[in-house]
């Protein structure tokens, strides 16, 4: 837990409290879109035409306490100076925004960042998105999101690190460290904002928005703990999530923002409303009026309005009412001002505001390396029939789609602040790569026709050696409000794709997407599969450096993709019915659709690489894992191949008998193995019994005695499992 936990009251605090009029507290508790500075009018459009003046006024008059989405140093300054030298207790500002994937550099959105499995690549990425952020004028991000998302249907999958609940653990404490640094007071730190609090990866059927109806078992053992992990790496603030919760609205929960979250868990800072979050208790039914609203979030825990502003307009009367102590606002207040402290704003109010910055730390040659280096280990290879990749420089080269040539979708959903002209197309990838011969057909439109389009690509097939076929979504079919019925290509590509496919010329699908899909037809069949995500700035070059073979790759599905739409949810680690499917058995009256098997076309965990890589039989240094020991899990794994590459070993177990029912497999355990032609090494794990435990019905974490089954393979539904068995305490 951060230092903040253990503090008494801070003197310097309590004193500013007992100053503040009602109305300078509702303040503090408000955040405004920030229409002084430049602002990402594409994502509040509503609000880019407030006048600077008259928000500058509500900063002279405490009406407001943080600003959102604005950027510059010179404005960020002078609407600062306004807070600490004009207004009657001279708080600073705090300023937040929605850098979710880079700044002025853009990196692979957080799923594609996820496929790489290595948390550290996170933390460089949110590192320099926090140097470069942190310069622009900005204190605060909300994100990371840290949401398990195991219905492909819901937009916001892009945003997370997929279905699994390890990875996601992983990556939202990596991502936390890489936003903040070493020290919250250095002028790069930026504060995280885990979100969204909570289970909103849980929506029904995937529909942005919807309702949540969960087990409070699968509450706690899926979709708490990545929150947990990020909050133990030292988050300060987090953000209400927009769903209920078996009826009670998460802005509204006092169960979850104030029992679990300070009570249980004792976070020590503070929580924001999603975007108007608050002021739509109206709509979910639970709140009568404004004001009924206001006293409902702040009772709960959420401590900041985003927005709709109802904290200043209804607290007064509320506190005067008695409606709503004023211990409540005040505690609020002071968990704020706590966090604005802990960054060094009283001291420093400016920090983080310092022109030369601006100049110098945004967009540098180093920055744009990372990227590229974040996107080829973001690429995922599906698929490589017959060896078709890596690609001959000299060969000639059909290079068909709408994501062939096109600079709009590079970057995907949730890049406010980034400048396509910067980016690299795959066009532009393939011709710095040396790739001589290309000819580019866009055939399509992202979701519709295009007049004369599939003639002109089936013409280019011809003449061509082989097919790069750039399909996929649009960043706009991605992220917040776009949730998809049918997760499929859409169907002008889809024709493309059968119509290039029929003139027989080998095909490489490249595939733009943010979440998975349900390949079919000649997509599905074409030779070669690779899973580009929206990569970010550097897209085409990295897209380029695989496609040659400059780099070899290695990442990892963190969402399984299934056969058909229509089984979503669909996730690697579901538990076991009475009635499963097995091989060697028939399938009749199994947990099965009439037109799909219950299994994934790629599962979670699957990646190809250039390089062939060989597992001999999983080895358990003792069958007996003591109750307070532990024991080693190892396996010896050989390139094959005749290229350098890195192997991503995977550790699943499955409790063979337990009180309730336990996933087919889950996993515990992430190593990267690079191994030249020929060599091999011994991979080794090691499991106690905490890795073990599960959530009973109690809703309390236990390991029980028994036997386990343990793989260390390369994907979540291959390898050789061996034995153990938990020993009682």
């Amino acid at each position: 837990m951060p230092a903040l936990a253990q503090q008494a009251a801070d003197p310097q605090i309590e004193a500013l409290i007992a100053k503040m009029t009602i109305e300078e507290k509702a303040g503090q508790l408000t955040i405004l879109a920030d229409a002084t500075r430049n602002f990402a009018a594409d994502v509040n459009p509503e609000f880019a035409s407030r006048k600077a003046k008259a928000l500058r006024e509500d900063v002279r008059a405490g009406r407001v306490g943080s600003l959102f989405n604005g950027y510059g140093v010179a404005a960020g300054r002078e609407t600062q100076r306004i807070a600490v030298e004009k207004s009657r207790l001279g708080i600073p500002l705090l300023y937040g925004a929605d850098v979710i994937h880079g700044f002025r550099t853009v990196f692979p959105i957080p799923l594609g960042e996820a496929a790489s499995f290595d948390p550290a690549l996170a933390e460089a990425t949110a590192r320099v998105t926090a140097v470069e952020a942190t310069a622009a004028g900005l204190h605060w991000t909300f994100a990371p999101m840290v949401d398990i998302a195991r219905d492909q249907r819901w937009g916001r999958v892009a945003e997370g690190a997929g279905e699994d609940v390890y990875l996601g653990k992983l990556f939202a404490a990596a991502r936390v460290r890489g936003f903040q640094g070493t020290s919250l007071l250095a002028a790069d730190s930026m504060l995280a904002t885990p979100k969204h609090f909570a289970a909103y990866g849980a929506v029904a059927a995937g529909m942005e928005y919807n309702t949540v109806d969960i087990s409070t078992q699968t509450l706690r053992e899926v979709h708490l703990p990545p929150f947990k992990a990020a909050f133990d790496a030292g988050a300060l603030t987090t953000m209400s999530s927009f769903n209920d919760i078996n009826g009670v609205p998460a802005t509204a929960n006092r169960w979850l923002m104030t029992q679990l979250l300070r009570e249980e868990w004792k976070f020590p800072g503070f929580v924001v409303s999603d975007y108007t979050a608050d002021y739509e208790l109206i709509s979910h039914g639970v709140a009568a009026d404004a004001g009924d609203a206001a006293r409902l979030a702040l009772s709960a825990g959420v401590d900041m309005s985003m927005q709709s502003g109802i904290y200043n307009s209804q607290l007064l009367r509320l506190v005067a009412s008695g409606e709503l102590p004023v211990t409540v606002v005040d505690e609020a207040v002071r968990r704020v001002l706590r966090v604005k402290k802990a960054i060094g704003l009283f001291d420093n109010p400016y920090r983080s505001l310092d022109a030369a910055r601006e100049t110098t730390a945004i967009g540098t040659p180093a920055h744009r390396a990372l990227a590229r280096d974040a996107a080829r280990r973001s690429i995922v290879l599906l698929k490589n029939e017959k060896n078709v990749l890596p690609l001959q420089k000299s060969a000639r080269i059909a290079l068909i789609g709408p994501l062939g040539d096109d600079r709009k979708n590079l970057f995907g959903p949730w890049t406010l602040f980034g400048d396509t002209r910067e980016s690299i197309t795959l066009r532009q990838g393939l011709e710095n790569a040396g790739f001589a011969a290309v000819t580019v057909v866009k055939g399509s439109e992202i979701e519709t026709p295009l007049a004369g389009g599939i003639d002109a690509a089936v013409a280019a097939a011809r003449s061509a050696d082989v097919v790069l076929l750039a399909i996929g979504e649009s960043e706009k079919m991605s992220g917040e409000a776009q949730s998809r019925t049918a997760i499929v290509v859409p169907q002008p590509q889809q024709q493309l794709a059968e119509a290039v496919a029929a003139t027989g010329k080998p095909i490489v699908v490249l595939l733009s997407t943010g979440r998975a899909l349900a390949l079919h037809g000649a997509v599905r069949d074409a030779d070669a599969i690779l899973v580009n995500w929206f990569l970010g700035s550097e897209s085409g070059n990295a897209i380029a450096d695989v496609l040659s073979g400059d780099h070899n790759p290695s990442a990892r599905l963190p969402v399984s993709f299934p056969y058909e739409s229509g089984q979503e949810p669909y996730f690697y680690n579901h538990r076991r019915t009475g009635r499963p499917v097995v091989p060697d058995d028939s399938p009749s009256f199994k947990a099965q659709y009439r037109e799909a098997r219950n299994e994934a076309l790629y599962s979670f965990g699957h990646g190809l690489s250039y390089s062939l890589f060989a597992y001999d039989d999983v080895k358990v240094s003792s069958p007996k894992l003591p109750w307070s020991g532990s024991i080693d899990v190892s396996v010896r794994i050989t390139n094959a191949g005749s290229r350098a590459g890195t192997e991503v070993a995977q550790l699943y177990i499955h409790d063979k008998v337990a009180s309730t029912t336990r996933p087919v497999r889950e996993l515990k355990g992430i190593r990267h193995v690079t191994l030249q032609p020929g060599a091999s090494t011994v991979v080794t794990f090691q499991l106690t019994r905490r890795d073990l435990e599960f959530v009973g019905p109690d809703n309390l974490w236990h390991a029980e005695p028994g036997t386990f089954d343990v793989w260390i393979a390369p994907s979540s539904v291959s390898g050789q499992a061996a034995e153990f068995e938990l020993e009682r305490g």
